[in-house]
């Protein structure tokens, strides 16, 4: 390999030469030849397959949830950086910590043990060159001196090698292990590159789970494909959000039908199934949760995989209970898939959402201001910023407009903002227990005490992890980072 050449994986290469058999697998357990199956009522899943069958990843025309991101004043593109590198504002940031600290802490619920790895490995490495090749992705190459390394596409090196390590019994098995990668890289072709939905720098949760024989991994799989509905739900996205696809071999779906139907079952609806005559990858079963946006393009969230190669293939090792040493089956999940594709579909389903006559909104637990006050006159600022920060202080992310703008230019540019409760503070409000709260998932204005509203949100937000205001608490003292 000459210095500076791309590395193209053999993966990639067999990827673009794939010849795949399509069905659709329903809960009944019928596999259906994609071109019989009847889609009617099922026009989400027809447009999936479609998108899936044609392969085709470039894009066309700018997805709406670009313009949301940056108006919301998200994030944005970086033109100092390389294409797929991305910049967060203060909001931005604080939504993607939020995902990061609630899919982690869901992980530590299921029994992830959290370990931090390089992000750099060197392109020498017997156990790394090799699957390097076994992994459809395009990698970044670091030159220092005379020696090259890659950037991490995924967790996989540094879980791996720390296994190889380590001394395991098969009373450790289900054996699993998480990291949070910030960030993993893939050179995607700058044709496909699109916002938050597919980048080149990304974080990827991703949790191993090195299990000892079939049996055991199947029964892991199904607990882990339970996790990952789990996660997306308190993400804000349900079933009928996204679409199950399935990759499978030939040989591996005739000896484990009942197994794989199973999985369908759980989905509550017909998947898409991809099978393949024969293993080009180093798994045997995967599956995905798509989400399917407003251009009809879809992207993989969560996703686990059944690996039969990686632990001969890096020497990991346990022993099992005749004395003898075996190499574990691994399972690789991501339970949220990247967590930039997250705040994608979130705003994806926003915007359909909008199209829909329904208000935009993102997550109460997500959105960045929750409670908007909103001074009549520069005589109630004072009063207004006494309630916010008492709800600041009771947990809820409250702010003060306190601009020299009209009330009714207020209200509209907090609902530009998406912000879930707006009110309007005057003479009348601060002489009342009852304050008019105008809610945006209703489109309409309620009174309630400032007790009834903590309680409310306090409800919703429950289990949910928090972070205090991002920016500054009165709306006159903030920047405007998007022009």
């Amino acid at each position: 390999m000459s210095k500076g050449e791309e590395v193209i994986s053999e993966a990639l290469k067999a990827e673009e030469r794939l010849v795949s058999d399509w069905y659709v697998l329903t809960p009944e357990g019928v596999l259906h030849p994609l071109d019989r199956f009847d889609f009617e009522g099922y026009e989400k899943l027809k447009k999936f397959a479609d998108y899936e069958v044609r392969k085709s990843r470039a894009v066309e025309q700018e997805p709406p949830h670009v313009t949301l991101m940056r108006s919301l004043e998200l994030v944005d593109y970086e033109p100092a950086s390389d294409p797929g590198n991305l910049r967060y504002y203060p909001k931005g940031r604080m939504v993607k910590a939020l995902l990061e600290e609630y899919v982690t802490s869901k992980v530590h619920e299921y029994g992830g043990m959290e370990v931090e790895t390089p992000i750099m490995y060197d392109m020498k490495h017997p156990s790394l060159a090799k699957y390097l090749h076994r992994f459809p992705a395009r990698q970044y190459i670091v030159e220092s001196d005379e020696d090259r390394y890659f950037l991490r596409f995924a967790a996989c090196f540094g879980q791996f090698l720390m296994s190889h390590d380590a001394t395991i019994s098969y009373r450790d098995l289900p054996l699993r292990i998480y990291e949070l990668t910030r960030y993993s890289f893939r050179r995607e072709q700058a044709g496909e590159l699109a916002g938050l939905r597919r980048l080149r720098a990304f974080t990827m949760p991703d949790v191993h789970a090195l299990c000892r024989d079939l049996a055991q991994a199947k029964r892991e799989f199904k607990r882990r494909f339970k996790l990952c509905v789990e996660v997306l739900r308190g993400i804000g996205l349900e079933r009928d959000d996204y679409e199950l696809g399935i990759r499978v071999t030939e040989d591996f779906y005739r000896k484990n039908r009942r197994f794989v139907n199973s999985l369908v079952r759980m989905h509550g609806k017909p998947a898409l199934v991809e099978m393949w005559k024969e293993r080009f990858f180093y798994f045997v079963l995967k599956y995905e949760f798509n989400f399917l946006d407003a251009l009809d393009k879809a992207s993989a969230l969560s996703t686990d995989q059944i690996d039969v190669e990686n632990g001969e293939r890096y020497g990991i090792v346990y022993m099992d209970e005749d004395g003898r040493q075996k190499h574990p089956l691994i399972l690789h999940c991501s339970p949220s898939g990247a967590i930039e594709r997250d705040i994608y579909a979130l705003l994806e389903k926003a915007y359909l959402d909008m199209k829909g006559g329904r208000p935009p909104m993102l997550p109460l637990w997500l959105s960045p201001t929750q409670v908007r006050l909103i001074p009549v006159s520069e005589a109630h600022v004072k009063a207004a910023e006494a309630t916010a920060r008492l709800l600041n202080r009771r947990g809820i992310r409250a702010d003060v407009d306190d601009r020299e703008e009209t009330v009714p230019k207020k209200v509209r540019d907090a609902e530009r903002e998406w912000i879930p409760y707006i009110i309007v503070m005057g003479e009348k409000e601060m002489a009342s227990n009852l304050l008019p709260v105008r809610v945006r998932r209703e489109g309409e204005i309620r009174d309630m005490t400032l007790e009834s509203l903590v309680n409310e949100i306090r409800r919703e937000v429950r289990g949910m992890p928090w972070r205090p205001l991002p920016l500054p608490l009165r709306v006159k003292e903030r920047p405007r980072f998007v022009g």
